[in-house]
């Protein structure tokens, strides 16, 4: 049974004038999506950077209309359906990602309309807790979802998109698998969904996670779980 709260808008989209609200030092402006008792055990844990306000508007990851996160997911076949998280994450949708032992989080829980808004004091303080917390939760594999915040959170100015050496970040744990990957959102013209759907299907496979290779794009069965 999910923890998470309830978007603060109860189901409704944020309006323009809505999002001033989230743009706050609340260090904890949207829940993460993690397994809890009885769900199977944490595979991938996929860590954003920081939520956007509208995000936060609805407390739900990579909620705003034209990120190519949920998109990209699942084309490659990592959600049963497309979610929608607009106005806020479906239960269906959260238990979906539970069943494949898939969560998500942020380094940093505090909302900004753009992710070049934190500090390097702040991204550094929250490579570190990241760090800490993965000795709780012991993902099979970790994916980043930005090298910009992840070359400075972690002293690593020359890393690159892909596969890392874990080697390469002190204290990250040998047994944990780590995976760079492009930023989703709108403002990264590097990036395309299908782009983005072949990463996350390596992702998947290094993580072990279940995923369809084929169907994704015309709505096709889930992977078997």
């Amino acid at each position: 049974m999910s923890t998470r709260r309830p978007s603060p808008l109860h189901g409704r989209k944020p309006r323009q004038e809505d999002l001033a609200a989230f743009a706050t030092p609340n260090p904890d402006a949207i829940d993460d999506v993690l397994p809890g008792p009885g769900d199977p055990p944490l595979r991938l844990l996929i860590v954003g950077i920081n939520p956007g306000l509208w995000t936060a508007a609805v407390n739900a990851p990579f909620a705003r209309p034209g990120n190519r996160f949920w998109p990209s997911l699942h084309r490659a076949g990592l959600t049963s359906r497309l979610v929608d998280a607009s106005r806020g994450l479906d239960p269906e949708d959260e238990e979906d990602l539970h069943r494949r032992g898939v969560g998500i989080t942020n380094l940093l829980g505090r909302a900004t309309v753009r992710a070049d808004e934190l500090s390097r004091e702040e991204l550094r303080a929250a490579g570190a807790r990241l760090l800490q917390r993965l000795e709780m939760l012991r993902p099979n594999t970790v994916a980043i979802a930005g090298i910009t915040a992840f070359r400075t959170a972690y002293h690593l100015p020359k890393a690159r998109l892909g596969l890392q050496d874990p080697a390469t970040v002190p204290g990250w744990p040998e047994d944990i698998t780590l995976w760079v990957v492009p930023q989703p959102s709108g403002l990264n013209a590097h990036a395309s969904v299908a782009s983005l759907a072949e990463g996350w299907r390596e992702v998947a496979r290094s993580a072990d996670v279940a995923w369809h290779e084929d169907g994704a794009d015309e709505g096709g069965p889930a992977p078997t779980l």
